[in-house]
């Protein structure tokens, strides 16, 4: 488990680090398209054949070219559409254009009476018992369910289904261990408890109280299998979808060559011969070569630990993925916790706040204010007084005294030092283990190891700098008094912003 980090001064709290779990209340928001792990390799060519657009490579798996079948029968499929197929990748499966794609051309639209979305569920016989679940869950019983059906209108899509990911839920102990001191370890166990939480509760009320409509026995280990697949594979950047399967769509992998999101779009068009419905239409971000692999970008905001956690696999190639939350928190035992909090909650904070730095980038808006309000007591308290309630944010944003500057230096540096030490293995170990050979989860926990420690030299240098030039800052009194006119000049003035 990650070590958190207590360093009191003054009765505020410093917290550092804990790590967040984004899943303790609902699961509503999923990445557009993740899928199987993937190494991020440039595109290649991927085919053996070019064949006719109707026609499925046939030296992939027997299941792959059913699916492709069943696409074909269900009208998905035509002379003129998709301008993609399945093909093996170097990431496993993928989308390989069979002809020549222009940018931002339609690659492939499957109808929404394809998709596995909350709709489908309560359009199903579950759809009843189902009504008062979280949309996730009750996507995951239904996913369930019709994955023991033999009959299942899905049969051919779920057959080709991965049995697991490298997502570090999936990990063993042995390989959760390389992930020591790491912010994701806590996080990957905190989503473990939490699914657990929900498969007991929904087992509970659903499942066993109903099992003419789930025959079949659902497990923990099922219930797991189903949340990978979500967490990994579900659109959520739909108008009114927050959680939707696309048959055909969640085979396009990922690249960080690609750097916009808008690939992804729902039109209502044809269907079928007579009919017409909404369509999941996905669009090529770049101009693509019969040959060559179609990607897109799964989410440009995520870190490599969320990567690692939703999808089993890390952006390696960019660096800029690498990050550390810091958690800030006042303390109820603050003499000052009242007027602090408030003043945090009129800034859209509040009692804690979690600031996620990533390396090379700047630090975080409101992060710097924070501190310094934390900190904050002794004769600087009497900016908490209500007559700076409506500027003290902007008192904040620049240095208070000498006291409260050097404490929240001190403070983040110790932590750092702290959070470095947690780790089994040293940052130059690491470097020395990426350049060899490693199995794909082990590369994933050498990469996000070796990213937090980055991160956290990174903070640690920012303060360091700040420690340096305490003496040359403008402080509250001095601002106050050249205001008022009382104080002349000062030279080579250093106002800091966070970097």
């Amino acid at each position: 488990m990650v070590t958190l980090f207590t360093l009191s001064s003054s009765s505020s709290t410093f917290l550092f680090p804990t790590p967040r779990t984004k899943l303790s209340t609902t699961l509503t928001h999923f990445s557009s398209l993740p899928k199987t792990p993937t190494h991020l390799k440039k595109p290649v060519l991927a085919v053996t054949s070019l064949s006719s657009p109707l026609q499925c490579d046939p030296s992939l798996p027997p299941a792959v070219q059913s699916f492709w079948q069943w696409l074909r029968d269900e009208g998905v499929v035509s002379a003129k559409s998709p301008a993609a197929k399945p093909a093996l990748v170097p990431e496993g499966m993928g989308l390989v254009a069979h002809r020549n794609i222009g940018k931002n051309e339609v690659v492939l639209e499957v109808p929404k009476r394809l998709w596995i979305n909350p709709d489908a569920v309560s359009a199903s016989e579950i759809g009843n018992v189902c009504s008062g679940l979280k949309p996730w869950v009750s996507v995951a019983l239904f996913l369930l369910r019709e994955k023991y059906r033999d009959d299942s209108k899905w049969r051919l899509y779920l057959d080709i289904l991965p049995e697991s990911t490298n997502s570090t839920v999936f990990w063993s102990e042995e390989e959760l261990d390389e992930l020591q001191g790491t912010q994701l370890l806590s996080t990957t166990m905190g989503v473990k408890e939490y699914v657990q939480s929900e498969f007991l509760k929904v087992e509970e009320e659903i499942i066993l109280p109903n099992k003419q409509l789930f025959p079949s026995p659902i497990t923990l280990d099922d219930f797991f299998w189903a949340f990978g697949i979500l967490r990994s594979r579900a659109f959520s950047r739909l108008r009114g979808q927050n959680l939707v399967l696309i048959p055909l769509a969640d085979l396009i992998n990922h690249s960080s060559s690609i750097t916009t999101e808008e690939h992804a779009w729902e039109i209502k068009g044809a269907a079928g011969l007579f009919s017409w419905d909404y369509l999941f239409s996905i669009r090529s971000p770049v101009a693509l070569k019969a040959g060559e692999q179609v990607f897109i970008q799964y989410d440009i905001n995520k870190s490599n630990a969320e990567f690692a956690l939703d999808y089993g696999f890390i952006d390696s190639s960019n660096a800029n993925r690498d990050a550390f939350t810091l958690t800030l928190e006042i303390s109820e035992s603050d003499p000052f916790y009242g007027d602090k909090l408030d003043i945090a909650e009129s800034n859209g904070l509040g009692a804690t706040a979690y600031f996620d730095i990533f390396l090379d980038r700047s630090l975080p808006l409101g992060l710097i204010p924070y501190l310094r309000l934390v900190a904050l007591g002794g004769t600087d308290a009497f900016l908490l007084e209500s007559i700076f309630r409506n500027t003290i944010w902007g008192h904040l944003e620049l240095p208070v005294s000498p006291a409260n500057e050097e404490l929240i230096c001190r403070v983040v540096r110790e932590a750092c030092k702290s959070a470095l030490s947690a780790y089994p293995t040293t940052i130059e170990e690491d470097e020395k283990l990426k350049e060899s050979k490693l199995n794909p989860r082990l590369e994933i926990a050498v990469g996000i190891r070796h990213g937090e420690k980055k991160v956290l030299q990174h903070i640690d240098g920012i303060f360091k700098d700040r420690e340096s030039e305490l003496r040359q800052l403008e402080y509250y009194q001095e601002r106050r008094l050249k205001d008022l006119g009382l104080c002349g000049e000062l030279e080579d003035i250093i106002f800091w912003e966070p970097k």
